[in-house]
């Protein structure tokens, strides 16, 4: 019988930076910080102050691509200060990985911003270090969009627009169409229809487990 702090160890080893991935709402972040604080591990949070959602969300002309570059590379910033503050050589947890950028870009711009955004994002993507496994919180569109519905008055008192239910499921479709053919890294995919997303001790370790187990390649995850 394999020693769960052998396991525990193994784990801390193997992948020493951790990216949580998924949709609004899904609860990346949530998941990132009780993980994070499982394994000790220093805790990336994406940040999402844009100084051009407001704008975006009006329908502004111009205003998606202003979005999107600033979000580009203040992400890419702050990946090459942890690739520069040596981070990387203890353990990681972040609850965005740095290609996602190109999951939005790509449902938000037209063509001519594309071309410019495409040919930016190569220069910049070649500073950032890939994370040792990626893991994807996937959800069905009709549970994210009563996820997201729920927080309505939570978005409105912090002065968001929340996201319009077609948005979400061109978002989510997105997301699935990209990490079905992501092979960059080691990838485990957690179904998370029924998953509490406060995300408790047991949880967690049967999260840890299903990661000592992944190898190379695409493993599927259905908590109980």
């Amino acid at each position: 019988m394999t020693d769960p702090a052998d396991w525990y160890t193994r784990t801390r080893l193997e992948f020493r930076h951790i990216a949580i991935e998924g949709p609004i709402g899904v609860g990346k972040t949530t998941l990132c910080r009780k993980l994070g604080a499982r394994l000790e591990a220093t805790v990336v949070r994406d940040e999402t102050d844009n100084p051009f959602l407001a704008d975006f969300a009006a329908g502004r002309p111009g205003a998606a691509f202003q979005a999107q570059l600033f979000s580009l590379l203040r992400r890419h910033r702050q990946q090459v200060e942890l690739r520069q503050s040596s981070l990387f050589a203890q353990q990681v947890v972040s609850d965005y990985l740095f290609d996602k950028d190109k999951i939005y870009a790509y449902l938000n711009l037209d063509d001519n911003e594309l071309f410019i955004y495409q040919r930016l994002f190569d220069l910049l993507a070649a500073d950032v270090v890939a994370p040792d496994l990626v893991v994807y919180l996937q959800v069905p569109t009709d549970a994210l969009q009563r996820r997201v519905g729920a927080r309505d008055r939570e978005y409105r008192e912090n002065g968001d627009v929340p996201p319009e239910p077609d948005y979400l499921r061109e978002l989510n479709e997105a997301y699935t169409h990209f990490f079905f053919h992501y092979s960059s890294t080691p990838l485990l995919v957690v179904e998370t229809s029924h998953v509490d997303l406060e995300w408790g001790d047991s949880a967690i370790e049967d999260l840890l487990k299903q990661v000592r187990l992944i190898g190379q390649g695409t493993r599927y995850y259905v908590p109980r």
